[in-house]
């Protein structure tokens, strides 16, 4: 599986990301799991003609040290669809874009 790591965390920094993502993000059912949904102005062809799908989301997992953020576009209603697909060039960069936003508005970046 591809994904975005961001490694090292602090145990100050974990708490902080944590709080930020649970006031944030729908968080799954396992664990330290949660949903980032995907901008809608950044959907491929196939994943806007799946408006029965949406929201398309990157699944992030919060571990002690690290943040890991899977590169798959996926739909919180389907295992297999044809709209699941690994992240576009333009959605990569808004997921590293986001993720940053997320560490700023977390308190751990300036």
């Amino acid at each position: 599986m591809k994904q975005y790591v961001i490694d090292e965390l602090r145990p100050e920094d974990y708490d902080k990301i944590k709080a930020w993502l649970d006031d944030n993000l729908e968080q799954s059912q396992l664990g330290d799991l949660y949903w980032l949904p995907l901008d809608d102005a950044l959907l491929n062809d196939v994943q806007r003609e799946h408006t029965g799908c949406a929201p398309h989301v990157f699944a992030l997992e919060l571990g002690p040290a690290s943040l890991s953020c899977e590169l798959l576009v996926r739909t919180r209603k389907k295992v297999t669809c044809s709209c699941i697909g690994y992240a576009t060039d333009r959605q990569f960069l808004w997921l590293v874009g986001r993720v940053d936003a997320v560490f700023k508005a977390a308190g751990v970046l300036n």
